[in-house]
């Protein structure tokens, strides 16, 4: 009987790519449309996120630019931003907002790669998680019988080297977002 480990690499994948996501938030020394993607303004009696209702984009390297596709929806969407606490200065003109990001402190960078440590370590004890359910599951099938423990050793290695690729792909998501941070 042959283990299945599509689902432990389907979960890794999704481990690595919720870290990605997370990650895309944390602010760089750049402005990008991803710094956005949180900013959920208050617009037809529900919260929407920003790029339903508009489109965002770079400016310069610190300004993005926010045009609203219904003009009528600037105040709110100049509320949901500063809201959003991102540390950002909102102004408005006749073609839409502008946000201007001001440079990054030494503190504030350091702040940031804290956050993107905690972020990754997150994702590790999700991998761990991930790697706990697969060595029960492979534990369950061996009691069913169909499997030696020949094989079972070598399935636990197997596994854990799928655990060790996922841990290395996130050790790498996050030395790239250093390296953008330090910028």
């Amino acid at each position: 009987m042959a283990y299945d480990f599509s689902e432990l690499k389907t979960r890794v994948k999704e481990t690595e790519e919720w870290l990605t996501r997370e990650l895309s938030g944390v602010r760089t020394g750049r402005a990008t449309p991803t710094l956005l993607d949180t900013v959920k303004p208050e617009a037809y009696g529900t919260r929407t996120p920003l790029r339903e209702l508009g489109s965002v984009s770079v400016e310069d390297a610190r300004t993005l630019r926010v045009v609203p596709w219904d003009h009528g929806l600037v105040k709110a969407i100049e509320k949901g931003i500063t809201d959003a606490d991102l540390g950002v200065g909102v102004s408005t003109d006749d073609q839409g907002l502008r946000v201007s990001f001001p440079e990054l402190t030494s503190e504030r960078r350091e702040q940031l790669m804290k956050l993107a440590g905690d972020k990754t370590e997150q994702a590790k004890v999700t991998l761990r998680s991930h790697r706990t359910d697969a060595l029960k599951a492979l534990e369950n099938a061996a009691k069913e019988g169909g499997i030696g423990k020949d094989e079972i050793a070598r399935l636990k290695v197997e596994i854990q080297k799928l655990i060790d690729a996922g841990n290395e792909s996130l050790a790498n998501v996050l030395e790239r977002k250093e390296e953008e941070i330090a910028q």
